[in-house]
């Protein structure tokens, strides 16, 4: 992949302060002079620049983190273009040359499982336009219309006389004329790139180590730098002893960063965070430190009966319905907060001069970096701009925060000409995460005398996201986004059952310690709550879970098609293997219809747990690339299972107590389960489903409810080591 991380590797200078930092030559076409570029490498249009040897890069704005949005997105691309898949490449336009194109490539957000479902129709116009524009220059030369011409693989035929030209000689002519004004689109159903198991574009790269992440990047004169912030978010610096580390070896500034934090520039980063850690800082914060895991519980639980709360979705009158049951079953559940734990802890590099800032980082929102470094930078747009880097993991931590850019180049203007680059350490990335949301929940069902179910009320408490991170977005003060997967019809996370009278609401509580968004966000917990809950219902009255669930499910037939196929596969309907337990779960999410079946053994009284087969179905409405659908829905397992067993950051005197991964646990290879990927793309004009995010939700409910089969034990809160509970290769 061709992007601006990779001037390591090759020649550039470090630039005047006046010509405003680097001269970065080949590496970033966008950033040449126009004619220069313009005669190099043609740009069809802003998707498609298009070389005299016929090799074609795409330009793909959303981020690649190891999900595979980039080769997906080329695909699109590709398939509308009628490209030479072999000669495809692409890389990232930075956002201060989006802007100075008045936004010309949208929105550079990669989250919410939106990298390919919310920007395939303007990617995919990009490629058809690019198609149409070089039959047309191609019919030009030729001098007859173009209705007579055809491209496939690159190659423009003229039917009548068999002329054949490649893109990469009429490419040039193309790029002048005026793009079409309609743009028709295939039928996927006609898709030869789209739609197929291609290889991904960048596993090359990761595999023979060219792939350079954010870690690796290296500039002329570079220094490095690393900090210590506040351990108490929202705390302060009361005193710091610069003096300390002034002399130490290689150190070439200490830095007071913020109100909150000190950095350390020297030579190499060992010496930067050696000397960083040697500065005794004396913190202020506030009676923060007063704050604990159990002091935040405490709170929430109390919301669990709080006479006030947002009603995010409601029907008939549940409370007069509960009140008047024949039977009524409750349960509490709750969860802990948890990290991104992204492999690469956050970096930036940073090159400011008076009037020119630049900056290198691995980023999910390259218009939030560009943002982040406007601001720092305190110059004007024109004079910043962004060089995105792949990713070495994101999972909603390097989308909406990007409190390292700021720290970087509040860090570089300290020291002008000079590229720094930043990086924490691990026990920085821990303790200064944003965090997965803490959350309980008060379920309350109740049945008629049939057995039937008639009400249902969920109430949770606890944080919101949007209220830390984007509170313009609250709705009259609620969080809309607090109830995915429980929201009303017609959302893409909307609740997956119909019961006559229906009451979820949410009792905000906002801990000091940070949310934000983490993989797959509020679903993870939500389809625990409702998922175990109905497998609580089912058995409360005698029923089977699966008979119970496809009686609620009959206005939602992509859900119930997702759940059946799941069932199907797994063989619900007949005995399990000797010392095996089934469980299962379904939600929407992300605009996706997904289910999980489990398979586990139980050993030691209950307190080992070998999950033998996870099976999963995804709905996304169109499949880009199965092959990806495939490995992303594996990976989510990993995630999700690693979040059940293992995960959970506590807070005591108001800070996070987990700091490395000693303490905060994943799953092993060795315990990864058979995963069987059904994907079954509906088709049709409904909106496109997300496939990074949702089924990572669908994995803990389906264990959570096997181990009740096996053991009688329901488990409510998390993570399970709290309970003893490990899992087993």
């Amino acid at each position: 992949m061709s992007h601006p991380t990779h001037i390591n590797r090759r020649a550039f200078v470090i630039g005047t302060a006046a010509a405003g930092g680097l001269a970065l030559g080949l590496d970033i076409p966008l950033r040449r002079a126009g004619a220069q570029a313009q005669a190099a490498t043609p740009e069809i249009n802003a998707w498609v620049v298009i070389k005299p040897d016929d090799s074609i890069v795409v330009r793909v704005v959303r981020s690649e983190m190891g999900q595979g949005t980039v080769t997906g997105l080329a695909q699109l691309v590709a398939e509308e273009l009628e490209a030479d898949w072999s000669k495809v490449s692409t890389e990232y336009p930075t956002p201060g040359e989006s802007v100075r194109r008045k936004r010309v490539w949208g929105d550079f957000s990669t989250g919410g499982s939106r990298g390919i479902r919310s920007s395939h129709e303007y990617v995919r116009k990009g490629g058809a336009a690019a198609r149409m524009m070089l039959i047309q220059a191609a019919a030009n030369e030729w001098k007859v219309p173009a209705t007579e011409c055809t491209a496939a693989n690159s190659t423009i035929t003229h039917t009548p006389s068999g002329r054949k030209t490649t893109y990469g000689n009429v490419a040039e002519a193309a790029a002048k004329l005026a793009p079409p004004s309609d743009v028709p689109l295939k039928d996927p159903k006609d898709w030869k790139i789209a739609g197929k198991p291609l290889k991904r574009l960048d596993t090359a790269d990761k595999v023979t180590g060219k792939q350079v992440y954010g870690t690796d990047l290296t500039l002329p004169g570079m220094l490095n730098a690393a900090i210590r912030d506040c351990p108490v978010q929202g705390g302060k610096i009361k005193s710091f002893d610069a003096a300390k580390a002034a002399g130490m070896k290689g150190v070439k500034k200490v830095v007071k960063v913020g109100d909150s934090a000190v950095a350390v520039v020297a030579q190499t980063w060992w010496q930067a965070k050696t000397a960083v850690e040697a500065i005794p800082i004396e913190w202020d914060v506030g009676d923060k430190d007063k704050v604990s895991s159990e002091t935040i519980a405490a709170w929430l639980n109390e919301g669990l009966d709080a006479p006030e709360a947002f009603v995010g979705n409601a029907n008939g009158d549940a409370k007069a319905a509960l009140a008047g049951a024949a039977k009524k079953v409750e349960a509490v559940y709750s969860y802990p907060y948890q990290n991104h734990a992204a492999m690469e802890p956050m970096n930036a590099t940073a090159l400011y001069t008076s009037d020119k800032c630049e900056v290198w980082v691995p980023t999910q929102n390259g218009e939030a970096a560009f943002a982040a470094t406007v601001a720092a930078s305190g110059l004007s747009a024109d004079k910043c701009d962004v060089h995105k880097i792949n990713l070495g993991g994101g999972f909603g931590r390097r989308g909406a925060f990007h409190d390292y850019v700021t720290q970087v180049v509040l860090i570089a203007k300290e020291m002008p000409g000079t590229p720094i680059k930043l990086l924490w350490t691990r026990e920085e990335d821990m303790t200064h995460g944003r965090y997965h949301p803490v959350m309980q929940a008060k379920l309350v069902g109740g049945f008629d005398k049939d057995n039937n179910l008639t009400a249902l009320h969920i109430r949770l408490s606890g944080q919101s996201i949007l209220a830390s991170v984007f509170p313009q977005n609250l709705q009259q003060g609620m969080d809309p986004l607090t109830f995915q997967g429980l929201m009303r019809q017609g959302q893409e996370h909307a609740f997956s059952y119909t019961i006559d009278n229906l009451l979820i609401d949410h009792s905000m509580r906002n801990p000091h310690v940070l949310p934000g968004f983490w993989r797959g966000v509020n679903i993870n917990q939500n389809c625990i709550f409702i998922e175990c809950f109905m497998d609580e219902l089912a058995q409360a009255v005698g029923q089977d879970e699966l008979e119970f669930r496809r009686k609620l499910l009959g206005k939602h037939p992509r859900n119930l098609a997702a759940l059946n196929a799941v069932a199907e596969r797994i063989g619900w309907s007949t005995p399990p293997p000797a010392g095996t337990y089934r469980g299962l779960a379904h939600l929407k999410a992300f605009n996706a219809y997904v289910a999980a079946g489990a398979e586990i053994s139980v050993e030691r009284g209950g307190n080992k747990i070998k999950i033998h087969r996870l099976v999963a179905a995804t709905d996304p409405t169109f499949a880009v690339n199965p092959a990806q659908i495939d490995r992303q829905v594996a990976g989510s397992f990993v995630y999700g299972l690693s979040a059940l067993f293992y995960q959970e950051c506590t807070v005591k005197n108001g800070a996070i107590e987990q700091t490395n991964f000693d303490t905060y646990d994943s799953m092993r290879i060795a315990e990864m389960p058979q995963v069987e990927s059904i994907i079954m793309p509906s088709g049709g004009s409904e909106p496109w489903g997300g496939v990074g995010e949702p089924t990572i939700c669908v994995a803990a409910p389906a264990v959570l409810n096997a181990y009740f089969k096996a053991t009688g034990k329901r488990i409510r809160s998390f993570p399970l080591k709290n309970h003893k509970i490990a899992m087993t290769a």
